[in-house]
């Protein structure tokens, strides 16, 4: 037996150099939008995972599952560049496994992958933008509170929900979603090229499929779960190494003092990020 072999085998499977090592990395919630319990997802909340991950040399792939209904699409684009950064510095394929979700803000996050895969249920898609809100024009009337507003600008008050809506403010707001969803467009032509099946106005719409469908749509390329389809790619030596986010020493504690306007936003985000997982029946 060669010297080599014969000690190899005292070594753990995953330092092993004939051993093929996926480490993965999952990135999980809204996008942009924490909670108390929750931190939200951006890239400053998962870079240093990303890098790790990336790091070990040798590596066959790197992994990556995602669960999110989308939220912020500036922290979409920039955990996109980093994930397509290493991956180009690294020379280490990417690939996507979607989950419950992989939707607007999600599915712009699985276009970092060179290969995307879902469940036969999952929910995939979701390229459009969206902004909603509520107006209150005649609540604080009924309530007796007087509304106080002093803005240097004339359109630093615009699409306040205490003010009744303007046709120039939805104008403008149109306006800026039309670009943000230029761009969605443009970085899932990018990524998926000749891979998509469906016409642009199906697949731009802002609609959202199973994972079959979007199979279908050449969204995804295949079905499956994530080590069923490495161990098909790699084999069944393959090692699976989760790489997850450094733990702080201790919990952050909210004291008494803490703002009301603190606990408000809390609430909020939370809502926002209620509403965003409600939207694909979650």
């Amino acid at each position: 037996m060669d010297s080599n072999a014969f000690f190899e085998k005292f070594i753990p499977l995953r330092f092993r150099r004939s051993v093929p090592v996926v480490n993965h990395v999952r990135l999980d919630g809204a996008i942009g939008i924490g909670t108390p319990l929750r931190p939200a997802l951006t890239l400053k909340s998962v870079n240093d995972t990303l890098q790790r991950a990336f790091r070990r040399k040798g590596l066959a792939a790197v992994a990556i599952s995602i669960n999110s209904p989308g939220g912020s699409p500036v922290q979409s684009a920039l955990i996109h560049a980093r994930i397509r950064e290493l991956s180009d510095e690294k020379k280490v394929p990417v690939m996507v496994f979607c989950e419950d979700v992989a939707a607007s803000g999600g599915y712009w996050l699985a276009c970092a992958g060179d290969e995307i895969y879902a469940d036969e249920s999952s929910v995939v898609g979701s390229i459009g933008v969206i902004s909603a809100g509520f107006g209150f024009v005649d609540a604080i009337g009924k309530l007796g509170i007087e509304r106080r507003v002093h803005t240097a600008g004339e359109n630093k008050s615009m699409l306040d929900p205490f003010k009744p809506e303007r046709a120039e403010d939805i104008e403008h707001l149109l306006s800026l979603q039309a670009d943000v969803h230029h761009a969605f467009r443009a970085l899932v032509k990018s990524r998926r090229g000749d891979r998509l099946k469906a016409d642009d106005g199906d697949i731009f719409s802002g609609a959202f499929w199973s994972g079959r469908q979007a199979l279908g749509k050449g969204l995804v390329d295949g079905l499956g779960h994530m080590h069923q389809v490495l161990k098909s790619r790699f084999g069944d030596k393959l090692v699976v190494r989760t790489v997850s986010p450094a733990q702080g020493w201790g919990f952050k504690r909210l004291g008494f003092g803490a703002q009301v306007a603190d606990i408000a936003g809390n609430t909020m985000d939370a809502l926002e990020t209620r509403a965003l997982w409600s939207r694909f029946g979650l």
